[in-house]
C-alpha cells in the first residue's frame, strides 16, 4: 500500500428537510386542522481516528465527500427522518487543518476520538407548529436549513515513541531492522529510505515505537532532499535518537547539519531530548572510536554511544537510554493530561 501522509478534502453536511403543510381529513372529524410535520435534521460529516489505517491513501482517490440530506415533514404530524452521519476514518495521529493549513481544526492521537467537522443543517418547521387561535388554518412552513461546506486538509504524524533521525546512509533502516521487525529497504546509496518506517523496539520486556523517516541534508528545512516532507512524522516522539555514521571523515560537521535543521524546522523539536550514537564502529578501531566521540562531545552532542547497528554492538545499551526516556516522556504525558 502506497504511503500517503496528506491529503486536501472537500466536506459538505447535509441540508434539513423542509417543513410540511398538510391539513387532518378524517372522518366525523370537522375541524381537522394542520398536521405538518418537521423536516428531519440532515447528515453531520465526522473523522474518526482508526488504528487499522497507516495512510491517507484512500482520500487521493476520492476529495469530495456529502453528507445525506434530511427527509422532508409529512401529515399526521410525522417528522421525517434525520439522515446518517459520514464517517471519515483516518488514521490515529492525522492533524486536521483549514484550508490555510495553519489553523488546527482537530488532532485525533486515540483510537476511536472523533470530531464533528460539520454540522448537518436543522429540519424546517411544518404548518402544526404556526397553528394559534388566530391562525387556525396556516399554510406557513420553514425549509430545512442549508448544510455547511469546507475543505481541509488532512495531515497525518505518525504516532512513536523515539524518532531516528541522521543524514543519509547514516544507518537509521540497519538500525531499525536490527533492534524490531521492520523490514525497510537497505542499500548503500542515499535516500535508500523514501517513506517514514515504523517498528517496535523491546528491551528488558518494555515496548516502545521507533519512527525511521528519510535522511536529513543541509537545507532541508527548505525543501531540500526528503527531509521537510517527513520531519513531522518525529515531531510527537518523545526522544531523538540521532544516529552519525562513524566512517565519515567529519562527524562533527554531520552533527551540527542535522541540530541546525531541526532548530531551523522547529524550536519545539530541536529542544527534545537527544541521545547521540556514533554507528558504524565495527568499521573503526578503539582511538577512532575515542577521537570522534570527543569530537561529537566538542560539537555538543551529549549521550554518545559508541555501536554498531550492523553486528549489534552496544545497541542493547542505547534501546536502555531510549526506554529511560521514552518512559518519563509518557509519565508527563500522564500528569498533563491529569
Amino acid at each position: 500500500m502506497k504511503f500517503l501522509d496528506e491529503a486536501k478534502i472537500y466536506i459538505r453536511s447535509g441540508d434539513g428537510g423542509n417543513g410540511c403543510v398538510s391539513f387532518r381529513r378524517e372522518k366525523f372529524i370537522e375541524h381537522g386542522g394542520p398536521d405538518g410535520g418537521n423536516g428531519g435534521r440532515g447528515g453531520d460529516v465526522i473523522a474518526v481516528a482508526s488504528s487499522g489505517l497507516n495512510t491517507l491513501i484512500d482520500y487521493r482517490y476520492q476529495q469530495h465527500f456529502k453528507a445525506k440530506k434530511g427527509q422532508q415533514g409529512s401529515g399526521a404530524n410525522r417528522t421525517g427522518a434525520s439522515a446518517e452521519d459520514l464517517m471519515l476514518s483516518v488514521p490515529v495521529g492525522t492533524e486536521i487543518l483549514e484550508g490555510d493549513k495553519e489553523t488546527v481544526v482537530a488532532d485525533l492521537t486515540r483510537e476511536g476520538q472523533r470530531v464533528v467537522l460539520a454540522d448537518g443543517g436543522k429540519g424546517g418547521v411544518g404548518n402544526h407548529a404556526f397553528r394559534s387561535s388566530t391562525n387556525q388554518a396556516p399554510r406557513q412552513f420553514t425549509p430545512g436549513e442549508e448544510g455547511t461546506e469546507r475543505w481541509l486538509w488532512l495531515r497525518l504524524k505518525l504516532i512513536s515513541d523515539a524518532g531516528l533521525l541522521g543524514l543519509p546512509n547514516a544507518g537509521k533502516s540497519t538500525f531499525l531492522a536490527r533492534v524490531t521487525r521492520a523490514r525497510p529497504k537497505i542499500a548503500d546509496y542515499p535516500f535508500t529510505t523514501l517513506t517514514p518506517q515504523l517498528g517496535v523496539a523491546n528491551i528488558d520486556g518494555h515496548e516502545f515505537v521507533l519512527a525511521d523517516i528519510p535522511g536529513l541534508i543541509e537545507g532541508a528545512h527548505e525543501g531540500a532532499g526528503l527531509g521537510l516532507k517527513f520531519l513531522s512524522h518525529v515531531e510527537r516522539a518523545g526522544v531523538l535518537l540521532h544516529l552519525v555514521d562513524g566512517t565519515s571523515e567529519d562527524v562533527a560537521d554531520a552533527y551540527r547539519t542535522i541540530r541546525t535543521e531541526l532548530s531551523a524546522y522547529s524550536e519545539t523539536l530541536a529542544k527534545k531530548k537527544e541521545i547521540v550514537a556514533l554507528n558504524k564502529c565495527d568499521a573503526l578501531n578503539e582511538e577512532d572510536i575515542t577521537q570522534k566521540s570527543q569530537a561529537l562531545a566538542q560539537a555538543g552532542a551529549g549521550n554518545i554511544f559508541a555501536i554498531s547497528a550492523a553486528t549489534g554492538q552496544g545497541v542493547p545499551e542505547v534501546l536502555r537510554a531510549l526506554w529511560g526516556a521514552v518512559a518519563q516522556a509518557r509519565q508527563g504525558e500522564g500528569a498533563g493530561a491529569e
